[in-house]
């Protein structure tokens, strides 16, 4: 017979054993759920190739060569192959601002109401490269002329036109409907390069977002001085940016400045940069940040991103590298148009960039 002592000792062994054989089976279950909804994620972000044209699924970037495979292209005298693996994604910043003024010029009542969508102030083809664990980044400059689809203001099919691709978005509901138009736009300028999701983000979230961190340091790389938003931040200086202070870093730009946009995008660039690489650091310490972080922009978020692709997104990109040298933007020319700054885009140098990111060359190649 076991004495008093012995019994309670036995049971509190017997309850510790029981607790610990809980608690381990509960984060067994926890993994289990995490690994199921990444490999969910994975498979949703595969399939869904959101927003490409049906009558264009096909690059015609290359020489044509009859003895090519599926997704094979010939470049210089190389064959490449597309990376299946590669998921890109679409970001968009939207300013519904621009709906009333533009580049220091306002709209007129009609004006308003045929890009009543907003406009995507920022472009961003996020690139995930299971291949060489690197996320890669373009930006794209707001008054690239590209063909864009026209909508009047009920709806009604006008044509194609060559305009800035941030009005695209514009011509739709400003959710969905804007977000598969910029999709299958920005596909198309890609020389249709699948676009697998999208991600549409108005700008009055970054205030939340950048303080969610604990605001975002940066070296300031052109004067900002504008007393009316509270803005006198000179070139060189280093803050860190707070609230309202991060938003307006992001989106004023100096409209007396010739090509004003470009000094933005390279604003927009360092941000997004040191914005991740922050993320990134502070969701290695605690994966919850990424979540809390998820959980504030989807207000403010339209998305085809569901709750699996995102767990898949957050976990894999834990491990990748991303910094200023995976940054890459459109090489052209601005010049002056009739009224707003206007993009060309240098397509041989674009070609290039597809090519370098989203094609892998054949070891059997005739080069």
């Amino acid at each position: 017979m076991l004495d008093k002592e012995e019994t309670i000792e036995k049971k509190k062994v017997g309850i510790g054993a029981v607790t610990a054989l809980t608690i381990f089976a509960i984060v067994l279950v926890v993994l289990g759920i995490v690994l199921v909804m990444r490999m969910i994620g994975k498979e949703n972000l595969a399939m869904a190739v959101a927003g490409t044209g049906t009558e264009e699924t096909e690059t015609d970037i290359g020489e044509e060569d009859e003895g090519l495979k599926e997704n094979q292209i010939l470049y210089h005298d190389q064959i490449y192959t597309l990376n299946s693996d590669l998921i890109t994604i679409l970001i968009m910043g939207i300013d519904k601002e621009t709906v009333k003024t533009v580049g220091g010029q306002s709209w007129s009542a009609e004006d308003a109401d045929e890009f009543g969508g907003g406009q995507a102030d920022a472009l961003f083809l996020a690139l995930i490269n299971p291949h060489d664990k690197n996320v890669y980044v373009i930006a794209i400059n707001r008054n690239s002329m590209v063909d864009v689809d026209v909508f009047d203001k009920d709806g009604n099919y006008q044509g194609v036109f060559t305009k800035q691709v941030a009005l695209q978005h514009g011509y739709g509901d400003g959710r969905e409907e804007s977000c598969l138009r910029q999709v299958k736009t920005v596909s198309r300028m890609f020389h249709n390069i699948p676009i697998h999701a999208y991600a549409s983000i108005s700008m009055d979230a970054i205030p939340e977002l950048n303080d969610a961190l604990g605001g975002i340091t940066v070296e300031v790389l052109d004067d900002i001085i504008y007393p009316e938003y509270d803005m006198d931040l000179h070139q060189g200086d280093i803050v860190t940016l707070m609230g309202e202070k991060a938003y307006w870093y992001v989106r004023l730009r100096n409209e007396n400045v010739f090509n004003s946009n470009e000094l933005r995008l390279q604003r927009q660039k360092q941000y997004l940069t040191t914005f991740a690489a922050e993320v990134k650091n502070q969701a290695a310490a605690d994966i919850r940040t990424a979540v809390k972080l998820y959980q504030t922009v989807q207000k403010y978020m339209v998305t085809d991103i569901d709750l699996n692709s995102f767990t898949y997104l957050a976990t894999e990109a834990l491990d990748y590298a991303f910094d200023v040298e995976n940054l890459y933007s459109l090489q052209g020319e601005v010049v002056q148009g009739n009224l707003f700054e206007e993009f060309y885009i240098d397509d041989d140098a674009l070609q290039e960039l597809i090519v370098k990111l989203f094609y892998e060359p054949e070891e059997n190649s005739p080069n």
